[in-house]
């Protein structure tokens, strides 16, 4: 199968889910405020993240990371790369450290 790769000339090739730029245009998304702009960041950033999951196999994603890949993932229905990474991310995750509850 063969992967759409998208571009913006605006936006830089990579473009890190943790910037603020992609994490406003996520919520933008979220709340189905999207035009052009929010589109081509979300899909850059996206795509950028895609390329690191396949240069690395076993790529564990951060919270930001995580977050752009869900809003994206039913693009990736039965894809086991895909499901691996998202495996990862749970078998990993610490949770909030500032939550109130503490299992100490």
């Amino acid at each position: 199968m063969i992967e759409k790769v998208y571009f913006s000339p605006q936006l830089p090739m990579a473009v890190s889910a943790s910037s603020s730029e992609v994490r406003q245009a996520l919520e933008r998304g979220r709340d189905g405020h999207t035009d052009k702009a929010t589109n081509d960041t979300l899909e850059a950033a996206i795509e950028s993240l895609w390329g690191k999951i396949n240069a690395q196999k076993d790529y564990v994603l951060d919270r930001d990371e995580f977050a752009l890949f869900n809003y994206f993932i039913y693009r990736y229905k039965g894809n086991t790369v895909a499901q691996r990474t998202v495996a990862r991310f749970w078998d990993h995750y610490k949770g909030d450290p500032n939550a109130a509850e503490s299992k100490t």
